[in-house]
């Protein structure tokens, strides 16, 4: 066994063999495992995204490269190979994307097993990786001929494979929460640190700011604690996306279905300009998947800066979500609205749903939130804050920038509930520079 290591320490790189590495694979309680629903979805989106052949999420130990999503293949074959004779080793040893559109004649792998036993014509990889940053094995599709992978594309794929990442870390999270009975606080932090962005994307011309406000937690009974969700980020170009949305309930099952949303909202609108199509694209994964019956509300946006750098031009979709707001330069708030049911795996799809068209100007803002705010009230059950009250707290910040405007906001609803907050909140706004040229 010791030559055997040594030998293969020869072969490989360090990473591959990392005791810390290794420890984390073990972790994921995957290896050896059937497949899944939840990892075959996303591959079998992977081949509708790029028109490869075949489509792997493996995960991969000191020996092999197992494959927990294999599509395109036998399901009755084998599940594993080599790890030598993988091109996984490589993602492991580089911690970086591998995309190689002529299999035979690129260096990185045109000498592997894989190449000629798999029939790669073109590959293409990314690494999943766990909490702490160790690649656990990588989400990959195979294309028979060689070929080049469009932008979009590639940047799909790598959506693909961050929402396998976060899908075992938030297994993971939720396992420990069992074992130690504090899933309240596990759950908790899962939500910040896995469904959330940790951080808005940086975008030219553009002031964003986003905030999460969790429920109390009273009582000490470990209620769990999931809440609402938002992300923001780029989809092609010069094209971008931002979504809000609102899982009804809460616990594990509530958190699936934010998860879901999350990374099928990131891969869909990467290949649809539609807003009501990211949406009805959505309400099919989760009738498709089936991951929990709770429903969810969403509101959507995607939009292009202006090329000359004045504003910002896009569509809105909402699946039974409180309107968005824009507060104009001049200080006066709109409502933005648009039709649509909620989305519920039970229900049949929305074909009525409806999109607005959008444009913010100069000193422009756009508003998305959650309920918690417009619900707010205090322990005596008093009036909630409501729409009239959000949408004046909205017009007194004219003038301020995104995160002003989301202090000034959040601060206002505290002090109409006495600080109580009787469900999660969160608020995310769009801002377009005063100064634009």
């Amino acid at each position: 066994m010791v030559l055997e290591s040594a030998r293969l320490a020869g072969e490989l790189p360090g990473a591959v063999l990392d005791p810390a590495r290794l420890a984390a694979v073990a972790d994921t309680g995957l290896l050896d495992t059937p497949s899944e629903g939840t990892f075959d979805d996303l591959a079998q989106l992977a081949l509708a995204i790029t028109g490869a052949q075949k489509a792997f999420f493996t995960v991969a130990d000191g020996r092999r490269s197992f494959w927990k999503a294999a599509i395109g293949l036998d399901p009755s074959g084998a599940r594993e190979n080599d790890i030598r004779d993988s091109p996984c080793h490589i993602l492991i040893g580089t911690g970086r994307e591998l995309i190689a559109e002529d299999a035979a004649t690129d260096p990185r792998i045109k000498d592997l097993a894989a190449v000629a036993a798999l029939g790669i014509g073109a590959w293409a990889g990314y690494p999943v990786v766990s909490p702490e940053g160790h690649v656990l094995g990588g989400f990959c599709v195979v294309d028979e001929n060689p070929r080049p992978f469009a932008p979009a594309q590639s940047q799909a794929l790598q959506t693909l494979a961050r929402s396998v990442s976060s899908e075992i870390a938030l297994r993971q999270a939720l396992r420990r929460a069992r074992a130690s009975g504090d899933a309240s606080a596990a759950l908790a932090r899962t939500l910040q640190d896995s469904l959330l962005p940790p951080r808005l994307p940086d975008t030219a011309d553009l002031d964003v700011a986003a905030v999460y406000l969790p429920a109390d937690i009273t009582g000490g009974t470990g209620v769990d604690v999931v809440g609402d969700f938002y992300d923001l980020f780029r989809t092609r170009g010069r094209s971008w996306c931002a979504v809000m949305g609102d899982v009804c309930g809460k616990g594990i099952d509530a958190a699936k279905v934010t998860a879901l949303a999350r990374y099928t909202v990131r891969a869909e609108a990467t290949q649809h300009t539609s807003a009501a199509t990211v949406l009805h694209r959505l309400h099919e994964a989760m009738t498709e998947q089936k991951v929990s019956e709770r429903f969810l509300t969403a509101a959507l946006l995607v939009f292009r800066p202006d090329s000359d750098g004045h504003g910002v031009r896009g569509r809105y979709a909402s699946a039974g979500h409180p309107p968005a707001l824009i507060r104009r330069a001049d200080g006066t708030v709109e409502e933005l609205t648009a039709s649509g049911m909620l989305l519920h795996p039970l229900l049949p799809p929305d074909h009525d749903r409806t999109e607005t068209v959008f444009r913010l100007g100069p000193g422009d803002a756009l508003l998305l939130y959650t309920d918690g705010i417009t619900d707010a009230r205090d322990h005596h059950r008093g009036p909630r804050f409501g729409e009239e009250r959000l949408a004046r707290a909205l017009a007194a910040t004219h003038g301020a920038d995104a995160g002003q405007t989301l202090a000034h906001l959040s601060g206002e609803a505290s002090a109409h509930s006495g600080g109580h907050a009787v469900d999660d909140t969160a608020l995310m706004l769009i801002r377009v520079s005063p100064h634009a040229p």
